[in-house]
């Protein structure tokens, strides 16, 4: 399996040195880990691991350690990263026209190879745009003219350390709850969900796919977002719950990263009450604290202002 595993990426990582380093860097990950866990799902775990690897790979190959000023970039290769870029932030956009894909300054960290929290790279984007640089973002910022730029709004302390997980699908596995007969449950363990068992309050969210698979778990500020559960990719829905003993009691439509629409709430409700939820007992609010009532013969929802 581990030979097979060196052959895949030897075959495909080979286009530049970086994404070769990578991988290597990657695979003696993968051998550490696999030494130090001898468990029944180690399958599971090299799957994953592997596809960090080569996501992490493309992603390194198509923002920052491409740049090569000693030979122009391709007409080719350029227009292939712009590709590449994009259909990371629209994956999923095919399915459901009604789909939201991350807001656009959230791009850059889908983007980012270290996915650093989207808010403060922007706030290095600007000073980039003020400056008027050649270098392209990435560059100017990790390698370039601005590695040494440090800024008070966000010191490069809390650049480096607020990077937002991004869930592979063996992780995405674990967020994932399923409604039977109206309770949410967590689809591996069989728990119901009740957000007010943890002592930290935090908030929970939440994000639907655009194959109307339902994930949740807690918001961990710079490092789990709503992002975090598809990878960047597109969502139905987006916000906030409160659960007991698998009972929703609440849902907001709040989501910064991808700002859902009330078409998007509208959905979510009609999916929570296909699936038995008694939405006469949810509370239900948009981003801008708009409430709502429950328009009962349409599962909807109808403007309570």
């Amino acid at each position: 399996m581990e030979l097979n595993h060196h052959t895949f990426l030897t075959s495909n990582l080979q286009s530049s040195d970086s994404t070769t380093k990578a991988a290597v860097k990657l695979q003696k990950v993968y051998r550490s880990y696999r030494t130090r866990h001898k468990l029944a799902d180690s399958a599971v775990v090299a799957e994953e691991l592997w596809w960090q690897a080569i996501e992490y790979a493309r992603l390194n190959h198509s923002t920052t350690a491409f740049f090569n000023f000693f030979e122009a970039e391709k007409p080719a290769s350029r227009w292939s990263r712009v590709g590449w870029n994009a259909s990371k932030v629209g994956k999923g956009l095919s399915k459901d026209a009604k789909a939201r894909k991350l807001a656009f300054q959230h791009w850059i960290e889908a983007i980012d190879p270290r996915h650093r929290y989207g808010h403060n790279l922007n706030i290095y984007f600007d000073e980039w745009c003020r400056r008027g640089t050649d270098q392209p973002f990435f560059y100017w910022l990790d390698i370039g003219d601005g590695k040494e730029v440090d800024l008070r709004e966000c010191p490069r302390s809390k650049l480096r350390q607020e990077c937002i997980t991004y869930l592979g699908p063996q992780e995405r596995k674990h967020y994932e709850y399923i409604i039977v007969e109206g309770e949410v449950i967590h689809k591996q363990s069989g728990d119901l969900l009740d957000t007010n068992s943890e002592t930290t309050g935090s908030k929970w969210i939440f994000v639907m796919s655009t194959s109307e698979k339902l994930y949740a778990g807690e918001k961990k500020k710079g490092i789990f977002h709503h992002s975090s559960f598809l990878a960047g990719g597109a969502t139905l829905a987006a916000g906030r719950l409160v659960a007991e003993h698998g009972n929703l009691k609440s849902v907001s439509a709040y989501s910064g990263h991808y700002r859902p629409t009330d078409e998007n709430l509208s959905i979510f409700l009609a999916f929570l009450q296909n699936n038995g939820v008694n939405l006469e007992k949810v509370q239900v609010t948009l981003c801008v604290d708009q409430s709502y009532d429950i328009d009962k013969s349409t599962g909807g929802c109808k403007s309570g202002f």
